[in-house]
């Protein structure tokens, strides 16, 4: 989905920044399911990239950290049929593996339409949204030793 795909967008920008980045684990989470609670728990720091409804014009960007990224995805309206990202949260809540640091950087969509590329006003929002992780990943560890995980 061309805007839909915001997330994976920024994901593979934001991995051309740091590529070979020992601390860094990028992954595409679209297709993975509950088998993203095992990444989710192992580590310290989390940042989500995903197209979001913001209420806001298309392209714009959000971040939400720490208890407004559980606010927002409990908030946020999921088919039944898929995996919530809330409910992975939930999972390392429950199990006691919560990351240390976590964030939903979102992205508004102007178009859900088929398509491998998104729009141009998202496209700028995706470097943004790049640029908004950057910011996180140099205040959660700036000596760079904590393990990151970051899913589009």
């Amino acid at each position: 989905m061309t805007d839909e795909g915001a997330g994976i967008h920024a994901l593979n920008h934001l991995e051309s920044l740091y590529p070979d980045t020992p601390h860094l684990t990028f992954l595409d989470g679209g297709t993975l399911s509950f088998t993203l609670a095992a990444y989710i728990e192992e580590c310290n720091n989390l940042i989500v990239f995903d197209a979001a409804e913001l209420h806001q014009p298309a392209g714009s960007v959000s971040a939400f950290v720490g208890e407004e990224m559980d606010e927002f995805l409990g908030r946020a309206r999921r088919s039944a049929h898929e995996v919530a990202l809330l409910d992975l949260i939930d999972i390392a809540r429950l199990t006691g593996h919560m990351p240390e640091h976590r964030a939903l950087i979102g992205i508004q969509p102007e178009t859900i339409e088929w398509g491998m590329e998104p729009s141009d006003v998202v496209r700028a929002g995706i470097d943004k949204a790049r640029d908004e992780a950057v910011t996180l990943i140099e205040q959660w560890h700036p000596s760079g030793e904590e393990r990151v995980a970051t899913v589009a």
